[in-house]
C-alpha cells in the first residue's frame, strides 16, 4: 500500500480509472484506524470502563467525530497540494515556528511509539514470560528491521486483517455479557466528568485523535495521488477519500466503544480494579475459554507491532518534512526520524516502573500536543496561498478551529484537576 513517495511524479501520475474507482482509495483510513486501536487505546478504554462504567463513552463519540473532520481535512491538504502536513509546515511557516511545532510533533510520536512498543512487550511477557525490557528490545528491533527493509509491505494487509478480527471479537462478545444498554446510550451522548476522571478523559482523547496520525494520513494519501492539475480527479479523490475516512473511523469508534462496554460490564460492576493490561484477557474468557489469555496476548502483540510501524513511519514523515522532503525510507532523513522515535521510546521504557500507568500517561501526553497540531493544520488548510481554491470554507474553518478550542479547554481542565484537585 505504501510507496516510496519521493520517486512518484505527483503532478502527472495517473493510473487508469474504471467503474470500481472507490476500491483504489480504500486503505489510508484503515491504517489510521489501526493506529487508534493500539495498546494505548486498550489501556485507556479499559481504565475508562473499569473505573467509571459507561460514563466516559461520550469521549469516544466526541473523539471520533473530531477525528473524522480532522483526518478528512488533513487528507484534503495532501490531495490538493501534494504535500504532507510536515512539508507544508516547513515550506509555509517561518523556521522558528515550524521547528517548534514539528519538534512537539516528534515528541508526540515518541510518546506514541512508547505505548506501542510497551504493548508488544507486555504481550511477549504474557505469551513467553519474557521480561518487559527484553520484550521491548525485541519489538523495537523487529519493527526497525521491517521498516528499514520495507518487508512490512508483505505482511501489512495481514496485520490489518488480524487486528480487525480481534476487534470484531470484542464486538461479538457484547452478546455474551450483560450490557446496560440504556446507560450505554446515555453515556455515548451525555458528557460527564466524574471526580478523578480528567486523566482518563484526556488519555482517551489522545488515544483516538492521535497527532502522529494526522501527519501520517497526509503522507500516505499521496499513494492515491493521480493528477493535481485535473479538477475532476481532485474532486473525485476528495469524495472517495471522505468515504474511506468515514467508514474507517466508525469502525474504530465501534471497537473502542466495545472495549469500554466490556470493561464496564465486567470490571466496573464487579468492582475489580485494573492495574495491569494483562487483566483484560478476562474479557475474552466467555468467548474463548481457557485460551483467552493466549488469544488476547497474540492480538495485543500484532496490534503493538502494527501500530509501532505506523508511529515509526509518522516520525519519519515528520522529520523528513523538516527538510522539505516526503517520506522515503531509503533517505537518511526519514531513517533518522524513525530511529529517533523508536530508540528514545525504548530508552524511556527501560525507566518505567508501572507499565499500565505509563500507557495511560503516554496517551495523555498526546492530547496535550494535539491542539498544536490542530491549529497548525487548520491554519494551513485555510490559507489560499497553500490550498488555492481548495482552502477551507468559512464554516469549515469555524468548525475546525472550534475543535481545537475544545481540546485546549479540556487540557486546561486536566491541569486544573491535577494541581487543584
Amino acid at each position: 500500500m505504501f510507496r516510496l513517495f519521493k520517486n512518484i511524479d505527483r503532478k502527472n501520475y495517473r493510473p487508469i480509472m474504471g467503474g470500481l474507482d472507490i476500491f483504489k482509495f480504500i486503505g489510508p483510513g484503515l491504517l489510521v484506524t489501526v493506529g487508534f486501536i493500539d495498546p494505548g487505546n486498550w489501556a485507556s478504554n479499559l481504565a475508562a470502563g473499569a473505573e467509571f462504567g459507561y460514563a466516559l463513552l461520550w469521549m469516544v463519540t466526541l473523539s471520533t467525530i473530531m477525528l473524522i473532520f480532522l483526518q478528512h481535512n488533513v487528507a484534503h491538504l495532501g490531495i490538493a497540494t501534494g504535500l504532507c502536513l510536515s512539508e507544508a509546515t516547513t515550506i509555509y511557516l517561518k523556521p522558528k515556528y515550524s521547528k517548534f511545532l514539528l519538534s512537539t510533533a516528534m515528541l508526540a510520536s515518541i510518546s506514541t511509539s512508547l505505548a506501542e512498543i510497551l504493548g508488544g512487550a507486555i504481550a511477549l511477557n504474557m505469551l513467553f514470560n519474557i521480561p518487559l525490557q527484553a520484550g521491548a528490545l525485541l519489538v523495537t528491533i523487529f519493527v526497525m528491521i521491517m521498516l528499514f527493509t520495507n518487508s512490512y509491505i508483505i505482511i501489512e494487509k495481514w496485520i490489518i486483517a488480524f487486528v480487525s478480527v480481534i476487534g470484531l471479537s470484542f464486538l461479538y462478545e457484547l452478546s455474551l455479557v450483560n450490557i446496560d444498554w440504556n446507560s450505554a446510550i446515555t453515556g455515548w451522548v451525555t458528557p460527564s466528568f466524574p471526580k478523578g476522571s480528567m486523566l482518563i478523559i484526556m488519555s482517551v482523547l489522545g488515544a483516538v485523535v492521535m497527532p502522529h496520525n494526522l501527519f501520517l494520513h497526509s503522507e500516505i494519501i499521496q499513494s492515491r495521488q493521480w493528477n493535481l492539475k485535473d479538477e475532476k480527479v481532485i474532486k473525485k479523490q476528495l469524495r472517495y477519500e471522505f468515504m474511506d475516512t468515514l467508514v474507517s473511523m466508525l469502525i474504530g469508534w465501534a471497537i473502542n466503544s466495545a472495549m469500554i462496554l466490556l470493561a464496564a460490564a465486567t470490571f466496573f460492576y464487579s468492582k475489580t480494579p485494573v492495574s495491569e493490561l494483562q487483566q483484560a484477557n478476562q474479557l475474552l474468557a466467555p468467548l474463548l475459554g481457557n485460551n483467552a489469555a493466549v488469544v488476547f496476548a497474540v492480538a495485543l502483540l500484532f496490534a503493538g507491532i502494527a501500530s509501532t510501524i505506523t508511529s515509526g513511519m509518522a516520525a519519519g514523515t515528520i522529520f523528513a518534512g523538516m527538510y522539505k522532503e516526503p517520506y522515503d525510507i531509503k533517505d537518511n532523513h526519514s531513517r533518522v526520524g524513525v530511529a529517533i522515535s523508536l530508540i528514545i521510546a525504548f530508552g524511556i521504557i527501560l525507566l518505567i516502573t508501572n507499565p499500565f500507568q505509563g500507557l495511560i500517561i503516554s496517551q495523555m501526553i498526546l492530547s496535550i500536543q494535539l491542539p498544536f497540531t490542530i491549529f497548525l493544520q487548520v491554519y494551513l488548510t485555510s490559507s489560499e496561498k497553500v490550498m488555492g481554491k481548495y482552502k477551507n470554507s468559512k464554516h469549515s474553518k469555524i468548525l475546525l478551529y472550534s475543535l481545537g478550542v475544545i481540546v485546549a479547554v479540556l487540557n486546561i481542565a486536566l491541569f486544573i484537576s491535577l494541581f487543584v484537585g
